[in-house]
């Protein structure tokens, strides 16, 4: 997604709510960092996988030693012919590890249809990788965040997202999901930039 829209959708938001304009005035506009190529999307989902549920210093050093084992480039060919085992002694729990190859699996299956991903519409894409085991919808959200650049995406039951709105907008308990999802409809079409400045409103609450 090019810097200008983003810009220009912080910028939108800014103006209807005082709470993105303070942390618009921080933060600057929204960042996603560069959009991966289609021949990326696979080690994006496998990455997604070995991040969940864990810690950042923690996720990046298994991913690290999972990227290590598959000989510096995560696709579902290496996944597959370094064996579940490879995989656990890297750091992965057998779960994950199970993930990963079912992932492979589809992906040289011809199921996923990865590469042609960025054409469907984003309900499309959380139905399609919701099927691989291991993926449900957060991560599939996640992937169209930080790897299709979508706008409007709005992951309720993400725990840093839901603190992050209560920070930003003075509220003393966490919202639920269900009523975050009300809430968002105020930024729409722009939810993805306002799930960016409820992350950055949790790293300074």
């Amino acid at each position: 997604m090019r810097g200008s829209r983003l810009h220009e959708a912080s910028e939108e938001l800014a103006s209807r709510s005082p709470a993105l304009a303070r942390l618009r005035a921080v933060h600057g506009p929204c960042r996603l960092g560069n959009r991966p190529l289609a021949s990326e999307r696979f080690a994006s989902l496998g990455r997604a996988i070995v991040h969940q549920q864990l810690a950042g210093a923690a996720a990046a050093a298994i991913w690290q030693r999972v990227l290590t084992a598959l000989d510096g480039d995560c696709t579902a060919s290496r996944v597959l012919g370094a064996g579940r085992e490879t995989l656990r002694a890297a750091g992965l729990s057998a779960a994950k590890a199970a993930a990963l190859e079912d992932l492979a699996e589809r992906d040289l299956a011809g199921g996923l249809g990865l590469a042609g991903l960025g054409r469907l519409g984003d309900e499309e894409v959380v139905a399609r990788l919701v099927q691989v085991r291991g993926i449900g919808p957060w991560t599939a959200q996640m992937f169209l965040i930080f790897t299709l650049h979508r706008l409007d995406v709005w992951p309720t039951g993400d725990l840093g997202v839901r603190k992050g709105y209560a920070s930003a907008f003075g509220l003393e308990d966490l919202p639920a999901p269900a009523a975050l999802e009300g809430a968002g409809e105020a930024f729409r079409p722009y939810r993805t930039v306002a799930a960016w400045y409820c992350w950055r409103a949790c790293e300074g609450a």
